[in-house]
């Protein structure tokens, strides 16, 4: 079955792929692996070299590439934009960072020379989603680059432009030939190729489904892998916020990529004392945005990514109302050509409903209502997925307690939940486990070796 490009704003098929076969994906293995015996030993400024041409290519060519990434998934051209710079950033960033964080790390031990060493593990499988087709896959590339790895990257079939324009950009930065190839394969290849002795890794941003069959395979290969999965993040609203501060930043969070990120705000959480206000402002504040072509300047809100995320999006919302959930603005699909789905507020959200349990993956904000802190980190808590979180308060004890006490893996205080190369990203619970960007990425796909170097005429009597 062949890849397509399929504009989510008309429904027009726009370009078809042949996926490899199985000759073709041999030998795009086999060149990973012979890449990988040679680019290992490259030093670190050849490495950070490249990696900054390659920053340079994505800024000069911003705007051609994030016409790509809107075209494929439907988000607005000025996200697509800032998606690219932030690659540009990061693939800065870790040319910059990655040769201190992989320094050898002494051991205090009398009489030897001890100390560890970080080596890389060899090609690593990158698979990833549509959403932020560029970023998923710079911040995992980056680092892994910068460490000596290769990397393989099967990315999401709707994207398959943005994915041969990722290899496009790293070959004509100067990375060596089998350094970074796209592999344009279906979901069902996945599993043979994290079995493959040749691919030492494999890290997955995607749905919880996803990276459950990922680890699993992975576990039985016995092979590093890294999960980022869903997120059904908590936005938390106390009395002492700026309400209008809290309302602007809870549209921005829950809108970012027309709200298909595993870390907008989708729960908003609000003390029962302000809470008629903040809803009043968020209903006025998402009827206000503009829903269009993603193309154009004034456009807040574009098209979800596929027919099908819309048909659940939609049954997730009538399934919550149809429980008891109270229906405040949007809710239904938008007529006429392309997957629209208008920004939704729902209010009054009963236990078990598909709001309750599940991600809501697109433009609809859910709130709930706490007696007090205690109250808002049970309901913060009460979820399976553990990605992000946000609280908005001025009071210095309750920052403490939404710190210490939400269980997830990123809290941010009077700012909601974003991903940048110098902060560690990832999540607690079904939301995965692992961790990328800041230090943690160039060193999760490495061999920590330990060395004991002794002087010759000591020899050794050590038992273990």
């Amino acid at each position: 079955m062949a890849i397509a490009s399929t504009n989510p704003t008309t429904g027009e098929t726009v370009r078809e792929f042949d996926p490899l076969d199985d000759a073709q994906l041999e030998e795009k293995l086999a060149r990973a692996a012979e890449a990988f015996r040679s680019y290992r030993v490259t030093s670190w400024a050849e490495r950070a070299d490249l990696l900054r041409r390659a920053a340079d290519i994505l800024d000069d060519e911003a705007d051609a590439l994030a016409r790509i990434a809107t075209l494929e998934v439907g988000k607005t051209l000025a996200s697509s934009v800032a998606e690219v710079g932030k690659c540009a950033k990061g693939c800065r960033w870790f040319a910059e960072h990655t040769e201190q964080i992989l320094a050898d790390v002494p051991h205090d031990v009398p009489g030897a020379d001890v100390f560890t060493r970080y080596e890389p593990l060899g090609p690593v499988l990158a698979v990833m989603p549509w959403n932020f087709p560029y970023w998923q896959v710079f911040r995992f590339a980056a680092p892994a680059l910068m460490a000596g790895n290769v990397g393989l990257l099967k990315h999401a079939s709707n994207v398959p432009q943005c994915a041969l324009a990722i290899e496009d950009v790293l070959r004509r930065a100067g990375f060596p030939d089998g350094v970074f190839q796209t592999l344009l394969v279906g979901s069902g290849a996945i599993e043979g190729i994290i079995g493959d002795d040749r691919v030492r890794a494999v890290t997955l941003t995607g749905s919880e489904p996803a990276g459950r069959q990922v680890g699993a395979a992975a576990g039985k290969a016995v092979k590093t892998s890294v999960l980022e999965l869903g997120g059904s993040d908590a936005f938390i609203v106390m009395p002492s916020a700026d309400l209008d501060d809290a309302v602007s930043n809870a549209v921005s969070s829950r809108m970012l990529n027309n709200g298909q990120s595993c870390i907008n705000a989708k729960r908003f959480i609000v003390h029962t004392g302000i809470a008629d206000e903040f809803e009043r402002r968020l209903v006025e504040r998402m009827e206000a945005l503009t829903v269009g072509d993603p193309m154009a300047e004034d456009t807040d809100c574009g098209p979800l990514s596929s027919p099908d995320a819309v048909q659940t999006l939609h049954q997730q919302v009538r399934e919550t109302v149809a429980a008891g959930a109270r229906l405040r603005t949007g809710g239904e699909p938008l007529p006429g050509a392309g997957n629209y789905f208008p920004p939704t507020v729902l209010t009054d959200i009963p236990d078990g409903s598909p709001a309750h349990r599940e991600e809501l993956f697109g433009p609809v904000a859910t709130v709930w209502r706490a007696r007090d802190a205690d109250d808002a980190i049970r309901i913060a808590n009460d979820s399976a997925f553990g990605l992000g979180g946000s609280a908005w308060t001025r009071d210095e004890g309750e920052q403490q307690r939404f710190v210490n006490e939400v269980e997830t893996g990123m809290m941010y205080i009077n700012k909601y939940t974003e991903s940048t190369p110098e902060v560690p990203f990832g999540g607690a619970k079904n939301s995965g486990y692992g961790r990328e960007l800041a230090g943690f990425g160039p060193r999760t796909f490495v061999n920590a070796k330990t060395v004991w170097i002794a002087p010759a005429e000591q020899g050794s009597g050590a038992v273990e």
